[in-house]
């Protein structure tokens, strides 16, 4: 059996799973690194010439909100209910001075009609959307035909490793043995909430289907959990040290860790 993440504890790996989001009243020590080294590895990602950026994300993070103070333009989709192939916009708000702006349309992620073919430069599909929407296929594919060719996608994915941690704590014992034969792993979690998990190369492969080319694949962080909150509870300014460390970490892993971040361009 692999390993569980490296946790604190008094974490169990399903509190590791159910964050508090970007902005958060009881963010811990691990998620204000984690999101720490989100923002940064985006800031990284971003175009550096001015784009229009879309951003499927669901509103969570922070990602619309920084692309458009890079200076990009984001049509950023909440998750709604509406009625199919008529999404509704909402106001955005523009950072006074910056070039950039945010515009908000309510919708499904994986039924972008919207949008015409070729016309977005880049992609965000961050707090794991395409885990979270089971049909990942479909909704890659539909990203691909938005995005014109050789534009970008940032994306984060629940890990398989993850995902067999949750099934063993959750004592899916006969479900845990099928996921080395299974092309798609399914995991239920105590919420009642499912989500879609990956090894890279699972995912690499999907993306390449779907008419991308990956260029990295990586886990979110190398960093685990029970380092960090040893390290930020000795030294409570060591956090930019520990980002840096961890933008500039060797991975020898793609699949370690409780998050897949990879960045793919449209063929």
């Amino acid at each position: 059996m692999l390993p569980l993440p490296a946790t604190p504890p008094e974490r169990s790996i399903s509190s590791l799973r159910h964050d508090p989001g970007e902005g958060g009243d009881d963010l811990g020590l691990y998620w204000t690194f984690y999101w720490a080294v989100a923002a940064a590895q985006l800031q990284r990602w971003l175009p550096e010439r001015r784009s229009r950026v879309l951003d499927i994300s669901g509103g969570r993070t922070l990602s619309a909100a920084r692309a458009a103070a890079a200076g990009h333009t984001v049509v950023e989709v909440l998750g709604g209910a509406v009625a199919p192939g008529r999404p509704t916009a909402v106001p955005g708000r523009r950072r006074p001075g910056a070039a950039g702006g945010t515009h908000r349309v309510i919708g499904d992620v994986g039924a972008l009609g919207f949008l015409a073919d070729g016309s977005v430069d880049a992609v965000v599909a961050e707090d794991r959307v395409l885990s979270r929407h089971l049909a990942t296929e479909a909704t890659v594919v539909e990203i691909a035909r938005v995005l014109r060719p050789g534009g970008r996608m940032l994306l984060s994915v629940d890990s398989l490793m993850l995902g067999m941690a949750m099934l063993a704590e959750q004592n899916f014992w006969a479900h845990l043995s099928d996921v080395p034969r299974a092309e798609v792993v399914l995991v239920p979690w105590p919420d009642g909430t499912i989500t879609r998990c990956f090894w890279s190369d699972q995912l690499r492969e999907l993306l390449s289907e779907a008419g991308f080319e990956v260029e990295w694949i990586r886990p979110r962080t190398v960093l685990s959990p029970s380092t960090v909150e040893h390290v930020l509870t000795a030294d409570a300014h060591a956090l930019r040290g520990l980002v840096r460390t961890e933008l500039t970490a060797l991975v020898t892993d793609e699949s370690v860790g409780i998050h897949l971040l990879a960045s793919a361009v449209r063929r």
